[in-house]
């Protein structure tokens, strides 16, 4: 046998040889995303009418990207929460208004996300429309950022009212100009629903519910939506004229972290 022969003999030998070891190395399995309990549902198959525009998914918040977690725009909710919110529509339907739905569950890794952004002071993006008066270093002091959020647990939801039949809402445009979310309505970024005197996600004390200086129909709007709801159960979060948390909470002491995606309620 020749040196050549040989040497193709040796390195065919290596190569089955690596191949067999290849073979036999177990491979590691993708770890599966967790699934919503049966007791989570989206919100469309309890009340299809209810109008979602899931801001998370989009770049349009305080963070100016996606947040972590939000796969699809579907609203994820524990079924009480969502039976009583059909029932809020009900009641709105009959007078020619709708909910529209901003935030609902929330996965923990959101809120991880929404930590990592705060501690990130040379990232202020979004401050001219969000957070315009508050300086980053108090988010979490202020209590705007948390480390934990009711969201999590699936009874909390964040929404608004938008007068029938409703406009289009057009989309943000990553890197336009911003106006203060507190700025008069014709001036802050546009919205379809009625005018409760300040965005959605407002890091500002006027976004507190009963503040004295929103008055007239601002103020009117945001205790209409405010008894509507709370005849449904719902309680509002004195801080945010959004944010409502139906009582009693199916989990009031689990925040879980399945993705924001209808794969994550599939067959419920």
């Amino acid at each position: 046998m020749t040196g050549i022969a040989r040497a193709l003999r040796t390195l065919a030998a290596a190569g089955a040889a690596l191949l067999a070891v290849t073979a036999a190395a177990p491979v590691a399995a993708a770890r599966p995303e967790p699934k919503a309990p049966p007791e989570f549902v989206d919100l469309r198959s309890v009340d299809p009418t209810i109008i979602t525009e899931m801001r998370y998914t989009t770049a349009h918040n305080f963070m100016g990207e996606p947040v972590d977690g939000y796969r699809q725009p579907v609203c994820i909710l524990t079924r009480p929460a969502a039976l009583a919110l059909r029932t809020a529509q009900r009641s709105l339907l009959r007078q020619g208004y709708s909910l529209k739905v901003y935030d609902c569950y929330r996965p923990q890794r959101a809120v991880d996300h929404f930590v990592r952004w705060a501690k990130d002071l040379d990232d202020q993006s979004m401050k001219d429309e969000f957070y315009p008066q508050v300086d980053k270093t108090r988010l979490f002091e202020d209590g705007y950022i948390a480390e934990k959020s009711g969201h999590s647990r699936g009874g909390t939801v964040d929404l608004t009212l938008v007068k029938l039949p409703a406009s289009p809402t057009r989309p943000y445009e990553p890197g336009e100009e911003l106006a203060p979310c507190y700025a008069p309505r014709g001036e802050r970024f546009p919205d379809n629903s009625v005018d409760m005197g300040t965005g959605y996600d407002c890091f500002d004390t006027l976004s507190h519910t009963d503040d004295p200086r929103v008055q007239g129909v601002q103020r009117a709007n945001r205790q209409f939506l405010k008894s509507t709801l709370s005849a449904s159960g719902f309680v509002n979060l004195a801080e945010e004229w959004w944010h409502f948390t139906y009582r009693p909470e199916v989990f009031p002491d689990t925040y879980f972290d399945f993705p924001v995606a209808r794969r994550s309620v599939a067959g419920h």
